[in-house]
């Protein structure tokens, strides 16, 4: 009996379902792009117009770089702070939304969809908004990102609390320990090294996002980049964005340099 098991040969399993999936997938983008009347040959037609802007980028007007140096400064301070600000107002909303830390279900629900809301704004929106209530300054993008970054830093942490380890929970509650104790000493030394990442993953997402703020008004390098496109200055343009560029790139060394050395 074991010699007739061990000869059976394994089934390779159907791969009807996959190709029935990518069936109905490009069923669906394909519908998408007809009913959104998204022609491909649109590009196609308007090909040489797309290459004479980009020839009126070349060679970028790199004296434009000294005059726009203050606003990228401003760039990064509005990403910092509002990054600073979201981090602080996450840490309350992560522990709200984790249904491990708290079990009054409406309150869990009730902050997870006040988070949900939060996500739901783009940036730029949100930038929109607190420059009507709070002026056209780099205040109202501060602000926008602080509220941007609690929806990604509270997302990411709840859903790292949810999954961490509750032996030393269920032991701590065995000794008495309370709420506090519990979250200090039980939940946050597990936590620390996913939420100092997402700190760090969201500060760089703020630093891309600082830099187009300014296109509705909230300050930043923004504004230059929307003087220049209004004045059909593309080697202007063209310089901002190799700038940008290298800020970016820059910000995304050291935020890799310093994740190494606190994780």
């Amino acid at each position: 009996m074991e010699t007739k098991l061990n000869d059976r040969v394994p089934i390779k399993p159907s791969r009807h379902s996959f190709y029935l999936f990518l069936v109905i997938l490009f069923i669906i983008v394909f519908a998408s792009a007809i009913y959104i009347e998204a022609d491909p040959y649109v590009i196609v037609q308007n090909g040489s117009n797309m290459f004479d802007l980009i020839s009126r980028m070349f060679p970028p007007d790199w004296s434009y770089i000294v005059t726009t140096t203050p606003a990228m400064l401003d760039t990064i301070r509005m990403a910092l702070l509002g990054t600073t600000m979201g981090t602080i107002l996450s840490i309350p909303v992560m522990f709200l939304c984790a249904r491990n830390m708290f079990h009054v279900r409406w309150l869990v629900e009730a902050s997870r969809i006040g988070l949900n809301v939060l996500r739901t704004i783009p940036d730029l929106l949100l930038a929109a908004i607190f420059a009507a209530i709070l002026g056209y300054s780099s205040l109202a993008g501060i602000v926008a990102l602080s509220v941007f970054s609690v929806g990604i830093i509270a997302k990411l942490s709840f859903e790292a609390i949810e999954n961490i380890d509750d032996g030393p929970l269920e032991s701590m509650t065995a000794v008495g320990a309370n709420k506090l104790q519990w979250i200090a000493f039980g939940v946050v030394p597990q936590i620390m090294p996913h939420f100092v990442s997402y700190v760090l993953y969201t500060f760089e997402i703020n630093i891309r996002a600082a830099a187009i703020l300014g296109l509705v008004g909230a300050g930043g390098i923004g504004l230059f980049y929307n003087r220049a496109l209004s004045s059909f200055n593309y080697d202007q343009v063209l310089a901002l964005i190799l700038y940008t560029l290298v800020v970016v790139i820059l910000i995304d060394l050291i935020s890799l340099k310093t994740r190494e050395k606190l994780l």
